[in-house]
């Protein structure tokens, strides 16, 4: 990728001039369910309908990331329109939300390269993608890293993004679980149920459902999900699988079931991280969550958001610089 298609939704109360909420509706072109091409005619109805109904507007919860984008900027207009979705300890800079470092798939010297520099800036959970090199060169990499760091000094954690099949998944976990393997996502392409609820049943290693929760709109349709696969762990990302009252939802069918849950940020900018970061901490997270920072972006709109060590910090003296954009 060299570029990500976003768009912005503004919401402005006429009777406090000045003051507006934004929030980001991040789509993801080959990857969202509502990647379709009437996308910002849905979008056009939505702000119609906010406009007609005003705060207690209704945003369709079939398309996940105008509901993500919806919810924020409604959220921030009824904080004041300071992009403070959701105060509290985080935003007042009294704690980092700890997050995972993230390595991007890539040659076996360049991806152990990305390895040692997140180490050495203080990362103690990393999240590796594999799937992208020869399994046995992938092998050797996580070797690696065990030489040098044990289990209780480093939390590794894999995201296959559906590399694997059905017929050599459980053999591939098998020789990966020597290796203290925290979990990994994905193991095979989302669609698959019984072969994914075998994986889970059978594999040495906590398996985390990820691409599975994309479409998944119901509650009937998310519990059915949860009970015939039995994942170990979930992950949340709120502009794919629903928006925040979606997540929020499955976060509590999941704790319900005992399984275990974690938010990853999908390429937004700062305005759409802002907001699951700030979700994040009004959920009492404890865990690592996979939250970037938007480095990868040379246009990133300037926020109060900090990375410092392997932790994510507001500063409360940080400024937003949004910049002046052709409203719709």
């Amino acid at each position: 990728m060299t570029d990500k298609e976003t768009y912005f939704i503004r919401i402005s109360d006429e009777r406090r001039p000045g003051i507006y909420g934004i929030g980001e509706c991040a789509l993801f072109r080959g990857l969202s369910a509502d990647d379709t091409p009437d996308y910002e005619d849905m979008l056009a109805q939505v702000c119609a309908d906010i406009s007609r109904q005003g705060l207690t507007a209704f945003v369709p919860s079939d398309s996940s990331s105008i509901r993500f984008g919806a919810e924020s900027a409604l959220a921030d207009l009824r904080n004041g329109g300071r992009r403070l979705l959701w105060p509290g300890r985080w935003t007042r800079g009294e704690i980092a939300i700890p997050i995972n470092g993230l390595i991007w798939m890539g040659s076996h010297d360049r991806m152990l390269a990305r390895i040692d520099e997140k180490i050495e800036a203080g990362f103690r959970c990393i999240k590796l993608k594999i799937g992208g090199i020869r399994f046995d060169e992938e092998l050797n990499l996580i070797n690696h890293i065990r030489e040098r760091y044990a289990p209780e000094e480093l939390e590794l954690r894999l995201d296959a993004n559906g590399s694997f099949t059905p017929s050599d998944a459980l053999c591939n976990l098998r020789a990966l679980a020597p290796y203290g393997i925290h979990s990994i996502e994905q193991p095979i392409k989302a669609g698959q149920t019984e072969a994914m609820a075998e994986i889970c049943r059978k594999s040495p290693i906590p398996v985390a459902l990820d691409e599975e929760l994309i479409g998944c709109r119901d509650t009937k349709s998310k519990i059915a999900l949860l009970d015939s696969i039995k994942p170990q762990y979930i992950i949340l990302k709120p502009s794919l699988c629903g928006g925040f009252a979606a997540s929020e939802e499955w976060a509590a069918l999941a704790c319900e079931r005992g399984i275990g849950w974690w938010a990853t940020s999908a390429l937004e900018s700062d305005i759409g991280l802002n907001a699951i970061a700030q979700w994040c901490g009004s959920m009492n997270t404890k865990i690592p969550q996979g939250l970037g920072t938007g480095r990868l972006y040379v246009n990133n709109i300037a926020s109060p958001l900090r990375q410092i060590g392997d932790g994510l910090r507001y500063d409360p003296e940080g400024v937003w610089e949004l910049p002046e954009m052709e409203w719709k």
